[in-house]
């Protein structure tokens, strides 16, 4: 597994908020980073409601990408 690359897959929903604040700011040295929520709009939302809080710039995947989201900045 790539140190850039969050994969959601088995988490669950109330894990998500620590999980990705955690990856965030470990790896931020990496930056773009990547974190695949899946099919899920929920995972999704969550994800967004974290990266929103911390004014992350980011960028949600649509189309073959949707359910990737790139972090592109602090």
């Amino acid at each position: 597994m790539l140190d850039n690359i969050l994969d959601l897959h088995g988490t669950r929903h109330h894990e998500v908020d620590l999980k990705v604040e955690n990856f965030i700011f470990l790896n931020q040295h990496l930056i773009p980073l990547t974190i695949i929520c899946g099919n899920s709009s929920k995972m999704i939302n969550l994800v967004s409601k974290v990266l929103d809080r911390h004014s992350i710039h980011f960028y949600s995947g649509e189309g073959f990408d949707y359910g990737k989201i790139s972090v592109l900045k602090l």
